[in-house]
């Protein structure tokens, strides 16, 4: 069944890399439905924060919605206008590099302690990588790409060690598509 599951996972996941790559709201359509599969592929594989992580990306994806329905740049004179993309902020960077290293190294205090992880700080730190990826995306900045770029080249050699093969191809192809994503937001930035 969990086989199955992870197949189905990693179909949903190409629509919502070949969607995010386009920059297409819909996107967060998949973002529902992949990470609920994926809660239960990664408990049964015993990778706890990739399953915590799933149920936060079900949130995100609610708001990324939103923000990108409704959220508007200060400097959008117009009220119908789709959220920009747009570069992060300078100011962003060590607030976002706090909350990296913070959340890290909680998740990989609770991993250690609390579950029989055998993976803990490459689990919490692809994990903590990806709270950050997410509410760069649900802001639509272009540098969202190159977190994702970092977490997918982790997670692949991560679910190779895990057997997750399905799933390594998946996050091996996010990698090079997101490569490519970079390019394409920044000229559709420009």
């Amino acid at each position: 069944m969990n086989n199955y599951l992870e197949i189905l996972g990693t179909i949903v996941g190409v629509i919502y890399l070949v969607l995010e790559y386009r920059a297409s709201i819909y996107l967060w359509i998949a973002g529902v439905i992949m990470p609920a599969i994926y809660v239960f592929v990664y408990y049964e594989a015993g990778l706890y924060a990739d399953c915590g992580i799933n149920v936060y990306y079900l949130l995100v994806a609610v708001y990324g919605w939103v923000m990108w329905r409704c959220g508007k740049r200060k400097d959008t004179s117009s009220e119908e206008a789709e959220l920009p993309i747009t570069r992060i902020p300078k100011a962003y960077s060590v607030p976002l590099g706090v909350v990296l290293v913070v959340a890290w190294l909680g998740i990989a205090y609770l991993l250690a302690n609390y579950t029989n992880s055998d993976v803990v700080w490459l689990d919490s730190f692809t994990t903590a990588l990806s709270v950050i990826g997410m509410w760069m995306l649900a802001h639509k900045y272009v540098e969202q790409w190159l977190a994702w770029i970092v977490v997918d080249v982790v997670s692949a050699g991560l679910y190779i060690y895990k057997d997750l093969y399905f799933t390594a191809v998946l996050y091996a192809l996010y990698a090079i598509i997101a490569i490519f994503g970079y390019l394409k937001w920044k000229r559709m930035m420009k």
